[in-house]
């Protein structure tokens, strides 16, 4: 058993803005980590203190609005110490058994990353039903061999200055961790209708992108007879046609996936993801007549440059 006193030749990267709720409980669950940064921007709360308290590196962002956008871009600038870099957002721990597997797996020369399954907490309960469980996230990886898809949503305003639900795409082999990392927000119900109002911007261009079967070059793509991530978003390529998504979502959610089993909680997550998918069609339905067609030019989306931004880190 590896000591839990021992540092982990692993590079954390977690992305904030004003979390000063969660990020003492995240950074006091990546210690075993030899090294931490935090990216922010330009957070108005005592996020920065609180981070360089820990004694993590803090590396200030300033999003341009065009790509790439905060994990990315720390990918592509900070200057990692090792070859390994483990992504935490401000509202996830890692466990103490995680940490152990970690160690071990970094070892393996098979690999260059790992998948890492997520319980997220809601309303103070795992939400354990719903198919919000298992929910695998790739994490973990030799950071010079991964990279964040991009889906072409940089331009919608009010998305923010991080990736949403893009996936990171690996050069070399993957495999699954067997510990769960644990995804608890503390802050309230308010931040996160807040979010998910964001959120559902970006996934109005997403789905108008599928809609318009826009070229998927530097993305993972849609296959049904790929790997669980490539089905999920083969799915999702069927799912936008459809029609009653609100209604639909929570059907599947609370009854077919048995998220009543989650009691109040499930049905309050289940009431919310239908209204989340409500405000999706409605932006989604904006975004058409703004284009005034369906059928948007398919050509590739031009890469910009890099930002210029410069790493002025603060560390303790």
């Amino acid at each position: 058993m590896t000591s839990t006193n021992s540092k982990i030749p692993v590079s954390v990267l977690i992305p904030a803005k004003n979390e000063e709720a969660n990020l003492p409980a995240c950074l006091a669950s990546v210690e075993r980590a030899d090294e931490v940064f935090i990216v922010d921007s330009d957070s108005s709360d005592r996020s920065v203190e609180i981070a360089e308290s820990h004694g993590a590196k803090v590396v200030q962002f300033q999003f341009n609005g065009r790509w790439p956008k905060k994990k990315n871009w720390s990918l592509e600038n900070l200057p990692f110490r090792n070859e390994w870099v483990l992504i935490v957002d401000c509202d996830e721990r890692i466990t103490s058994e995680l940490w152990d597997e970690i160690a071990i797996a970094i070892q393996n020369p098979d690999y260059n990353g790992y998948y890492l399954n997520r319980r997220v907490y809601f309303l103070g309960k795992w939400i354990r039903f719903g198919g919000k469980y298992p929910d695998w996230n790739l994490r973990l990886f030799k950071h010079k061999q991964g990279r964040y898809e991009n889906l072409s949503t940089e331009e919608i305003r009010n998305t923010g200055d991080n990736e949403v639900h893009e996936h990171v795409i690996l050069n070399g082999r993957v495999a699954y961790l067997k510990n769960d990392m644990e995804h608890m927000d503390f802050k309230d119900i308010y931040h996160w209708l807040e979010r998910h109002n964001r959120y559902s911007n970006w996934e109005a261009r997403v789905y108008l992108n599928m809609l318009t079967g826009k070229d998927e070059a530097g993305t993972i793509g849609a296959n049904p007879f790929g790997d669980a991530v490539q089905r999920k978003r083969f799915l999702r390529k069927v799912w936008v046609w459809l029609p009653f998504k609100p209604t639909l979502r929570f059907i599947i959610f609370y009854f077919l996936r048995l998220g009543f089993l989650d009691g109040k909680a499930g049905y309050t997550y289940g009431r919310l993801l239908s209204q989340y998918e409500y405000q999706i069609g409605v932006k989604l339905y904006e975004l058409q007549q703004f284009s005034g067609q369906l059928n948007v030019a398919k050509t590739p989306p031009v890469t910009p440059p890099p930002p210029s931004q410069s790493i002025a880190s603060k560390t303790n």
